[in-house]
Formats: C-alpha cells, sequence, structure tokens
C-alpha cells in the first residue's frame, strides 16, 4: 500500500475516507463537489481517498487531484479485498478530530454532507452523525436488497433501530473510532460502527437526505450481496472480537466511574 502526501498548514475540522474501486467516470465530480461544498461554507476538509485495488484510471485520477489540493491524500490498496478495508487503510492517515466514511458515487449532495457536520457540531457532545436515504432512486432489485438487509439486521439487533443501516457519510469523533477498533474488511463494516455505537452508548443522529442514482459508474451490491451480510452477521453476533471487545468497554466504563459506590451501575 503506497499513499501520495504534500505538504499541508493548519488543522483541519473533519477527515473522510473515500474508497473508490473502479470510479474513474464518478469520482473526479465527487471530489469536486465534495470540496467546494466545505470551502464554501468555511470548513476545512481533509479528504482521503483510497484506490480500493481498482484496475481503471481512478488511482491516476486520485493522484493528479492530490497534487492541487492541499487537503487531499491518495492511498493505493494494491489488492482489492472489500469495501471495508479500503476504508481501514484510510482512517491511519486522518488527522481530524471528526473522521467520516463517504462513498465516490456522489449519490448524496456534497451539500447535505456539510449539513450533516453542522448538524453533529451542534450536538455539542460525543455522537455518531450518518445520512438516511430516506428518498431513493435506486432500481427495484437494490431496493429489494437495501431492504431485506436492514430487516435483517434489525432482527438481530432491535436496539439499533435504524431503517438504512448502510446510510453513508457517517461522522464520528476520532476517539470514538479509535475505541471501536473497527475490524470488518468486507460490506459488514457500516452494521458494525453501528453495533459498536450501541454497546458505547454513543447517540447516532439520522440526517433525512435525497440519494440520487449513480450519474456513471456501476454499483458494486448485488442480490447476492444479503447473503453474504447474513452470514456476517451470523458469525460476528457470536464471534469473540466482539464479546472481547465489549468486555473492553465495560471494564473502561467501571475504571472512569468515581468510586462514590456507584461502581454496581458502571456497564449497563
Amino acid at each position: 500500500m503506497m499513499a501520495h502526501d504534500k505538504t499541508r498548514s493548519g488543522p483541519f475540522d473533519i477527515s473522510f475516507v473515500m474508497p473508490a474501486y473502479n470510479e474513474q467516470e464518478i469520482i473526479g465530480y465527487t471530489i469536486r463537489r465534495l470540496f467546494a461544498a466545505f470551502e464554501k461554507e468555511g470548513y476545512r476538509l481533509e479528504l482521503v481517498a483510497v484506490d480500493n485495488g481498482s484496475q481503471d484510471r481512478t488511482g491516476e485520477i486520485i493522484r493528479e487531484f492530490a497534487e492541487t489540493h492541499p487537503g487531499m491524500i491518495g492511498v493505493r490498496v494494491e489488492t482489492n479485498q472489500g469495501y471495508g478495508n479500503g476504508i481501514l487503510e484510510g482512517i491511519p492517515h486522518c488527522t481530524a478530530p471528526w473522521i467520516g466514511i463517504i462513498p465516490a458515487d456522489g449519490q448524496v449532495d456534497a451539500e447535505d454532507v456539510v449539513h450533516l457536520y453542522e448538524a453533529i457540531m451542534a450536538a455539542n457532545r460525543p455522537v455518531i452523525g450518518k445520512v438516511r436515504r430516506r428518498f431513493r432512486m435506486d432500481g427495484f432489485r437494490r431496493k429489494l436488497v437495501s431492504v431485506a438487509y436492514n430487516l435483517l439486521v434489525l432482527a438481530m439487533y432491535p436496539e439499533i433501530g435504524s431503517l438504512d443501516i448502510n446510510g453513508s457519510p457517517k461522522l464520528a469523533p476520532r476517539d470514538v473510532v479509535t475505541q471501536m477498533r473497527l475490524q470488518s474488511v468486507g460490506w459488514f463494516l457500516d452494521p458494525e460502527i453501528m453495533i459498536k455505537a450501541h454497546y458505547m452508548q454513543v447517540p447516532v443522529i439520522e440526517f433525512n437526505v435525497f440519494a440520487r442514482m449513480r450519474g456513471s459508474g456501476v454499483s458494486h451490491v448485488r442480490v447476492e450481496t444479503c447473503w453474504e451480510f447474513m452470514r456476517a452477521l451470523l458469525h460476528y453476533r457470536f464471534s469473540d472480537h466482539l464479546a472481547g471487545w465489549r468486555q473492553e468497554i465495560k471494564d473502561r466504563r467501571i475504571a472512569e466511574t468515581p468510586s462514590s459506590g456507584v461502581l454496581s451501575h458502571a456497564g449497563h
């Protein structure tokens, strides 16, 4: 994995990781719109664009933008190992106090991404912000996969409550992202974030948006993806990682609770 960087000045307000797999037709448009929207409102954006093993010109386009945009970092993953892996490779390059993930497909307007950031800042406390694609222009097959998938997640984790688990962008404080110890290299990364947010007792703010159809490029979500989600859900629900991680969170809460007779309530 190779990263391209250049000298940049001053702190950034927010860092986004943008994984891109064979997105040469749309990624340039998405990058330009995102930088313009944040700059218009006076926010300093850091964008970590990850060429996630692409076989087209995606990596070349990312490198060109990294040469001319001070807030841009290009990361190259030689072999695509999944959507989540692209994000995990990008997170260590983020420097801002807020870290987000955003697709390269441009389906959510850049202005709505800015509004989401402003909503979580207005909360004035640690929260996770995400979009809910309330109005979607996907085809029937994509909608079918989405409905089945979200019902499946809610059946196993009803406490999450979201009807758009994979709604992205997602934003979270840097320390929350660090404590989550994310590990999913495939499509399961989004549910992992939501599940761990629940166990960490970090509120999730959903921001309704209009999700456009892809103007170009090809979606990598298939009907078969629903079965991948099901296997991942069952495996994760009973995994050693989740059990061990939950114990770490419980122990941390106990350690941080003042010794005033309230230790018995920690971890609930």
